[in-house]
């Protein structure tokens, strides 16, 4: 019980103690005392930041820093009172003075000022430096650590007891580079502090021995000086020391051992840079006028430690691989492990296990194939189109592979092995199996690739296993753009329109429309087939129109009739664009017949009607690109979008355009055909 109250008031009392040296007067026989208590905790600290296994080990080692700072700065007081009061400042001061002077001032000087340098510049603001960024990481890592321990936790790995106690490592080391970081500042101080004290010891001196002692003036430089110079040393002995702790203590790493174990094992652990070393030193005996004995003592003795050591057993090393491995590999049932397998990525291409070659980057190109499409795409659409997982897939069939959008399959097809889709007639002479081409449904056979040009010369068009599966990958895209365009990524969009035009996206969001109100915007576009690439635009005619109404439709025929020029010339070929137009008294009935709804605006005509308009529209539009042109159907901007989900609910998907769209064209407008939507048994 003595021994724990003892314990329990001695840093106070003797804080207490320190406090008072500053103003009481200390007899000689105490200051050389106190010195070489001084000295001696100063170097019992070094031993021991050397040989603890961890920082946290020496948890107590940024309170100590300053309470021995302290101790130091009252002797250099008290030592300044009697050097400057009674012109001797004890045994311990006088014995370092005239050791380091040995009779030439200058030189005690110079030996004192590099003391000061090396502690100063090199030491204490190395360690002030990674005290300070060792603290900064610790505080930026401290949510993620907090958070693997709860996910440890939860997933049954550590119990209640093993969390708290993580816990509380973590908040203590935060804490401690926290305090060490500052720590490292009383160090730094205490140097300029003892530059300045012997400055003052000096000055003082010499004018106290010549104005009051009466001494003469090289005698009272000659005294003072030794006296000064030997007070700095002692006190920059133990601050070096110090420094040197505090370096050691906020480098070390995340290793087991203390730092000789430590040492020893790393620089042992590769027999050939040691031999390379020896090597090197003997070499450098061949160098004229250079002495060759302490090169051939250090060669030598690197040579013979080199040779004693013992190579690593295969076990070990294998273990340590093993080790390691284990380390980084998750469990299979952690948090992580099962958050990575329930993950389902937007786009993804799985192939059957005899494809799984088109991946390989040696006998196929299909990845690089697949990140120049994920470029295209964004220069067609205006859309950065997703990563693609590809894996392989043991529950397709051999030869096939699927395409799917969030999980779910959008696309399948045939690539068989050592085979290449010939598309054309002219084929029954080649062997090979029937196959269809993905995309637009032609008929071909999928021939031996080595009958490549065979196939060419009965007039066939010859597409390889990459191509065709790229392809499909890219008409699965183009038709589900709107799937793949996520909330996330209309943020990037955004903030890309902002670095170059930062009023427009200012003026649009969140003030009138939130990013979910714009996702549908640009969706619904998408869905249409029309590129967003100019979102300066669409973002501006957005901004009019929100101020007026909220309505999606209206939105969306806002940002279109803003592409209308753009939206127009992807229909139009050499100059001129293909119109369907519909009848006028069809065109106002149906626009009398528009009601409103949560969905959109609609059409309330019988279905009778509705099935004629959609079949006279197709038949128009499949009678034109018999002739190899791409039609359009043209009606006023109220009826567009009712006609196009009307158009699109039927059997053929037409594409249709506003007559605002339509005159922002510059090309020839031709008239193909006009839909009066008659059906047998109208009026």
């Amino acid at each position: 019980m003595k021994k724990q109250n003892l314990s329990k008031f001695a840093v106070p009392v003797g804080v207490v103690g320190i406090i008072l040296m500053m103003v009481v007067p200390l007899p000689t026989f105490l200051l050389d005392l106190f010195i070489a208590v001084n000295i001696t905790v100063a170097l019992l600290t070094l031993l021991i930041s050397m040989f603890v296994q961890k920082p946290l080990d020496f948890a107590v080692f940024p309170a100590l820093l300053l309470v021995l700072t302290l101790f130091r700065l009252a002797l250099n007081i008290s030592a300044t009172r009697l050097v400057l009061r009674d012109g001797d400042a004890g045994k311990v001061i006088h014995a370092f003075g005239s050791f380091v002077v040995g009779g030439n001032l200058v030189i005690g000087l110079v030996i004192f000022s590099i003391l000061v340098i090396v502690q100063m510049i090199v030491v204490t603001k190395g360690a002030e430096r990674v005290a300070e960024v060792g603290a900064r990481f610790t505080l930026d890592a401290m949510p993620g650590k907090q958070m693997a321990i709860d996910a440890d936790l939860n997933a049954g790995l550590i119990d209640e007891a093993g969390a708290k106690k993580r816990r509380a490592e973590v908040a203590a080391e935060a804490e401690f580079y926290g305090a060490m970081d500052g720590g490292s500042k009383f160090v730094k101080g205490d140097a300029i502090a003892a530059i300045i004290i012997t400055l003052i010891n000096l000055v003082g001196g010499f004018a106290i021995g010549i104005m009051q002692a009466g001494m003469a003036p090289v005698d009272a430089m000659n005294h003072y000086s030794m006296l000064s110079i030997g007070d700095g040393l002692v006190s920059q002995i133990p601050a070096l020391l110090l420094s040197v702790a505090t370096g050691l203590i906020v480098t070390r790493s995340a290793t087991s051992g203390d730092m000789g174990q430590t040492v020893t094992a790393q620089l042992g652990q590769n027999k050939l840079a040691l031999r390379i070393g020896g090597g090197a030193a003997l070499a450098l005996c061949i160098i004229p006028g250079l002495p060759k004995l302490p090169f051939l003592l250090v060669g030598g003795a690197v040579l013979a430690i080199a040779q004693r050591m013992k190579d690593p057993e295969p076990e070990a090393k294998e273990e340590a691989a093993a080790a390691a491995e284990a380390v980084d590999m998750p469990a299979p049932d952690s948090p992580e492990q099962l958050l990575g397998e329930m993950r389902i990525d937007p786009l993804e291409l799985a192939l059957a296990p005899d494809l799984v070659d088109l991946v390989d980057q040696s006998s196929g190109d299909l990845l690089d194939r697949v990140r120049a499409l994920r470029r295209k795409m964004a220069m067609e659409l205006g859309v950065i189109m997703p990563p693609v997982r590809t894996r392989d897939d043991l529950d397709l069939p051999l030869s096939s592979y699927a395409i799917r959008i969030s999980g779910v399959d959008a696309g399948t097809g045939q690539a068989p092995p050592g085979a290449v889709l010939a598309i054309g007639e002219g084929l029954q002479a080649l062997p090979g199996r029937a196959g269809v081409e993905p995309v637009f449904g032609l008929a071909g056979k999928w021939v031996p690739a080595e009958l490549h040009y065979q196939a060419e010369l009965s007039g066939a068009t010859v597409v390889d296993r990459a191509s065709v599966i790229i392809t499909h990958l890219a008409e699965i895209v183009r038709t589900n753009a709107s799937r793949l365009l996520g909330r996330e990524d209309v943020r990037a969009l955004t903030e890309m329109v902002k670095r170059t035009h930062p009023v427009v996206v200012e003026e649009l969001t969140p003030g009138l429309l939130s990013l979910g109100q714009i996702q549908k915007v640009l969706q619904a576009m998408l869905d249409e087939g029309v590129p967003i690439r100019d979102l300066v635009r669409i973002f501006e005619a957005l901004s009019l129109r929100a101020k007026t109404t909220m309505d999606h439709d209206s939105l969306v025929e806002a940002a279109r009739g803003a592409l209308g020029p753009a939206i127009a010339a992807q229909y139009t070929s050499a100059g001129r664009l293909t119109v369907i137009t519909l009848d006028p008294m069809l065109e106002q009935s149906l626009l009398e017949s528009l009601r409103p709804s949560d969905t959109g605006a609609f059409m309330a005509i019988d279905g009778m009607r509705a099935e004629a308009i959609v079949s006279e529209a197709s038949r128009l539009a499949e009678a034109a690109e018999q002739q190899g042109l791409n039609p359009v159907l043209a009606c006023s901007p109220q009826l567009r979008l009712p006609l196009m989900r009307l158009l699109r609910a039927g059997s053929r998907r037409v594409q249709v355009l506003s007559y605002s769209e339509i005159s922002g064209s510059t090309a020839q407008i031709e008239t193909i055909g006009v839909v009066n939507g008659a059906y047998a048994g109208a009026a």
